[in-house]
């Protein structure tokens, strides 16, 4: 099942880059998704509702991010962010290549955040925060 969501993501990411929809494209994203190498971590919930669940709980925080990111943007156009700091946070335990990428781009997506560095020996990432103040 995870094979699965890893290969959607994918061809998804594909048709989003690429925005075509034609017959050649599409033959095109399954054959460059399905040649991308393939890394799991044995690790972890390896039974299919938990997995799902995993899932289902990122493409919720996908959903609340885009609010957000609107907001963060006027918020930095009203108010000026003059100060940055570089914060680790650390990766959700039990984490697949893929759900690992969405929490990257979640992170990346609004403005005041990017991850600059994610590291698997640690499990962390380094995320480039701006803030209105220094704490």
């Amino acid at each position: 099942m995870i094979r699965y969501l890893d290969l959607l993501l994918r061809l998804t990411i594909w048709f989003l880059i690429t925005a075509d929809g034609s017959l050649p494209n599409i033959l095109i994203g399954v054959a460059v998704a399905l040649l991308l190498p393939w890394r799991y971590h044995r690790k972890g919930p390896t039974m299919l509702p938990e997995i799902l669940k995993e899932w289902l709980h990122v493409l919720w925080e996908i959903v609340q991010a885009i609010p957000q990111a609107y907001i963060e943007a006027i918020e930095i156009m009203v108010r000026p962010h003059r100060h940055e700091a570089i914060v680790h946070e650390r990766v959700r335990p039990y984490r697949t290549p893929g759900l690992i990428f969405l929490d990257i781009f979640l992170i990346t997506f609004t403005p005041k955040t990017i991850v600059v560095r994610c590291n698997d020996e640690d499990g962390r990432y380094d995320v480039h925060r701006i803030q209105r103040r220094r704490k």
